[in-house]
């Protein structure tokens, strides 16, 4: 029986689309809780101020990805920084 080709839409996946959901990779509540305590203590983009500009962080973004290392995403002191979305999606070239 001949393999049927695969259909556009699954030939457009990307690996983004195929990783684990969000709380298998460590956003679930306890994640909440410390992002919103650090968007508290940081609540500017630091992208943003370092152009002279004040602008409200919505995103607390891993500078170096932790693909799955526990240490490095809980790590607030080195690994952490706040942002604004369009700075957030244009580091991890989400688009707006």
């Amino acid at each position: 029986m001949p393999i049927a080709p695969l259909s556009h839409k699954a030939r457009q996946k990307k690996p983004r689309d195929m990783r684990p959901n969000a709380n298998v990779r460590g956003y679930n509540s306890k994640w909440q809780r410390a992002r919103y305590y650090y968007l508290l203590a940081h609540p500017l983009c630091v992208e943003c101020e370092k152009r002279g500009v004040t602008e409200t962080a919505t995103v607390v973004d891993h500078i170096i990805p932790h693909r799955g290392d526990k240490d490095l995403f809980w790590d607030s002191k080195n690994n952490w920084q706040s942002l604004c979305r369009m700075h957030h999606n244009r580091k991890t070239g989400k688009g707006e």
